[in-house]
């Protein structure tokens, strides 16, 4: 539509110019006025047919309403879904916390048994020693002595370290030298 108002346009300029040339300024006026109610004939179809809604518009208003409808049922739908699964989740964490407080319990009762266990066992272990002391403070001074230098290391030692003063200085003669140095360095850095 455009381009046939252009071409209209130039030979209307080409024409005005020409008459204008051979001095015809009233076949000139005429062509510009045909070709003004012709461009004003057409502005107002265009306007007429751009105010009108057409047939269809209502029809495609519809449609869109529809469509719209449509995406807000499904976001609706989503977001339910998104709930209840919220809501399960939320359950299942309570049911894990639950279960891991039960771990922690449990583990906490362990814990209290081994340790009542280990004490239970250094309790004994305790007593054992302190019998095999009282056993050394019985016999002589040679034979006790020459028995803790056959036990290991750490008994030995341990063995020392429960016994009084004047009963070890009784045994140091007949214990080998290297382990009464031991004793005597563990018993200093200890204090």
């Amino acid at each position: 539509m455009n381009n046939k108002r252009i071409i209209l346009f130039i030979f209307l300029f080409a024409g005005s110019l020409v008459l204008s040339h051979y001095k015809l300024p009233a076949v000139l006026a005429a062509a510009q006025n045909e070709a003004a109610s012709k461009s004003t004939a057409e502005a107002v179809k265009d306007t007429a047919s751009t105010s009108q809604p057409p047939a269809n518009a209502t029809h495609a208003a519809r449609e869109e309403k529809a469509l719209q409808d449509a995406r807000r049922q499904q976001l609706a739908e989503k977001e339910a879904a998104l709930a209840a699964k919220e809501q399960e989740l939320k359950k299942l964490s309570a049911k894990l916390e639950a279960q891991v407080k039960a771990l922690e319990d449990s583990k906490k009762r362990m814990d209290d048994s081994l340790k009542a266990q280990s004490d239970a066992q250094k309790k004994k272990k305790d007593e054992k020693i302190q019998k095999m002391v009282k056993l050394f403070k019985t016999m002589k001074s040679e034979q006790a002595g020459k028995m803790i230098d056959t036990l290991k290391e750490d008994l030995a030692l341990s063995l020392l370290s429960r016994m009084d003063t004047k009963s070890v200085a009784k045994l140091v003669p007949f214990i080998s030298q290297p382990r009464v140095i031991k004793w005597v360095t563990d018993n200093l850095q200890e204090k």
